[in-house]
């Protein structure tokens, strides 16, 4: 399995960072992690396959070490793309500087133009009347 692939899985990711700090065995893993054995052991086999963990038996026991060299294609991606700004030619700056001159215009624009609520209305507002209602109107 490539070692990309491997850590594309966010609890072998866990894992190799648990690894990263000393040896264990599956049963030390699930007692960290809510996942059970088997499935601990299905991770491991396939961050094993991928060249990041080594096993070691110790008696009854396995043990799981972290196999840096493993991870070597990955720190070489990282430090290829860590220094990389992406370029920025003449032609973007050019549209950039458009782009500003461009809003810096309609915003001079929108402020000189008139609220279209701040016209005056052609017929002046009547006063509401304040004379009582009739019987009639309330009946």
């Amino acid at each position: 399995m490539d070692p990309f692939a491997a850590l594309a899985d966010p609890l072998r990711r866990d894992l190799v960072a648990r690894l990263a700090r000393g040896s264990a065995r599956v049963v030390d893993l699930t007692a960290e992690h809510d996942v059970s054995r088997p499935a601990i052991s299905r991770h491991l086999r396939l961050l094993a396959e991928a060249g990041l963990v080594s096993a070691e038996d110790r008696g009854r026991e396995r043990h799981y070490r972290l196999e840096r060299g493993g991870l070597r294609p990955v720190a070489d991606l990282l430090a290829a793309l860590g220094g990389a700004a992406p370029p920025v030619t003449d032609r973007m700056l050019d549209g950039l500087e458009l782009e500003v001159r461009r809003t810096g215009r309609d915003r001079r624009a929108a402020r000189t133009r008139p609220h279209p609520h701040s016209e005056p209305h052609s017929q002046p507002h009547s006063e509401p009347h304040s004379q009582p209602h009739s019987q009639e109107d309330t009946a």
